[in-house]
């Protein structure tokens, strides 16, 4: 039997980890997509770069040490790619098994993060100080977890060959399931996160085959979700200065419109080619709140130019083209539903952020995949690149 949307329904067979039915001749090294991984070390490399510039000379920061926030912006992408290699051991198929303690976990710690164990960064109380200089963003991980429960409900009966399509009582599920983290995670609130959240949700519900009428019933709740959230006030007054700031550019750029007006100033001035890296008047004269993390495409626009931004975003759009081609390669519903979740998490982040430094959509306090500083954003985009090559190391072999 084969399904509407082009992939082969067959019964589903747990596998223990992706090394499972591979021979020598037929390596994992040789199934891996060397394009996905080669563009996300480069970014995390770039994005070291950048961050380094951002930061050397902002001795309040870096405790005196200019390669402070280098080394360990590095140290993240060194245990990123240890993660993504034990994603890939263990297996997409395998951690399916384990999607429900995941999901337990996952509740549990944004939970703590209401509690006296969360700590306010940068305005959004959303993380737990671990200690040591370390801090841990429950709401990262959140993201991977939704993708992985509603792959899990709404392509059991599919991929056993029970259904073409998700039924209306699973879809309902998967929905209620996803809603209660994002529910937490508004309570701290974090709004960008539940951003993402949501177009996570869209575009697997897109993948799944699901009838039309719960996407447009999706973004009809969202829609009415934004406006209950605002007349009830469960925003900051940071996060409505923010909106109010994006609605009008010119309001108050002391103030609100602080960071944005910075921010398309020094991409403003990198021209073509840029100033040369640490070279950045904007950047070495620290003008950019949070450069190295929520507007670290600020050092790119204005000290690698054109040239080095477009760079990023030729990058950011090899892994979109390839993880597309590894959702619509698979013979399991499952892992096209993965993939596009994975899709939508980095599409969507990357154009907020970058949209956000240009002053094209409004500053929400998301980091830019692979490149902006931040341990917990970098574990969880790299077991998310994991994830992808776990789904195409196990695709079937063809003659």
């Amino acid at each position: 039997m084969t399904a509407p949307h082009g992939f082969s329904v067959s019964r589903y067979a747990p596998e223990r980890g992706a090394l499972a039915r591979l021979t020598a001749r037929d390596s994992v090294l040789r199934r891996l997509d060397w394009p996905i991984l080669l563009s996300a070390l480069a970014l995390s490399l770039v994005g070291s770069l950048l961050v380094w510039s951002a930061t050397r000379g902002r001795t309040q920061l870096n405790q005196g040490d200019p390669y402070y926030f280098l080394f360990r912006h590095l140290l993240n992408t060194g245990i990123g790619l240890a993660l993504m290699v034990g994603t890939i051991w263990l297996g997409h198929r395998t951690l399916r098994g384990a999607v429900p303690f995941l999901y337990g976990i996952s509740i549990l710690l944004i939970l703590a993060v209401l509690t006296p164990l969360g700590a306010t960064i940068n305005g959004a109380h959303a993380w737990i100080v671990i200690g040591g200089g370390f801090s841990l963003q429950p709401s990262e991980f959140v993201k991977i977890t939704i993708i992985l429960v509603m792959a899990m409900l709404l392509a059991a009966k599919v991929d056993a060959g029970d259904q073409l399509h998700p039924d209306h009582r699973t879809v309902a599920k998967s929905l209620g399931l996803a809603a209660l983290p994002m529910g937490i995670v508004m309570l701290m609130p974090d709004l960008g996160s539940v951003m993402v959240m949501g177009v996570i949700v869209l575009g697997v519900l897109l993948a799944s085959g699901a009838s039309n009428r719960w996407v447009l019933g999706l973004i009809g709740a969202g829609v009415l979700g934004a406006v209950l959230v605002t007349a009830l006030g469960m925003l900051d007054e940071y996060q409505i200065n923010r909106f109010a700031a994006f609605a009008n550019p010119d309001l108050d750029p002391a103030g609100v419109g602080y960071n944005t007006n910075q921010a398309r100033i020094a991409i403003g001035s990198g021209g073509l080619l840029g100033a040369g890296l640490f070279k950045g008047s904007q950047t070495t004269g620290q003008f950019v709140p949070e450069q190295q993390t929520d507007f670290v495409f600020t050092v790119a626009g204005e000290e690698l130019g054109f040239v080095g931004a477009g760079l990023i975003l030729f990058l950011l759009g090899v892994i979109m083209w390839r993880a597309c081609r590894i959702a619509r390669e698979t013979s399991e519903l499952y892992g096209t539903i993965v993939a596009a979740g994975i899709i939508a998490w980095f599409a969507f982040q990357s154009f907020e952020n970058i949209g956000m430094t240009l002053g094209i959509m409004p500053v929400a306090g998301l980091p830019l995949p692979f490149v902006s500083y931040g341990g917990s954003s970098m574990f969880a985009v790299w077991v998310a690149i994991g994830l992808l090559q776990s789904i195409r190391v196990q695709r079937p072999i063809t003659a």
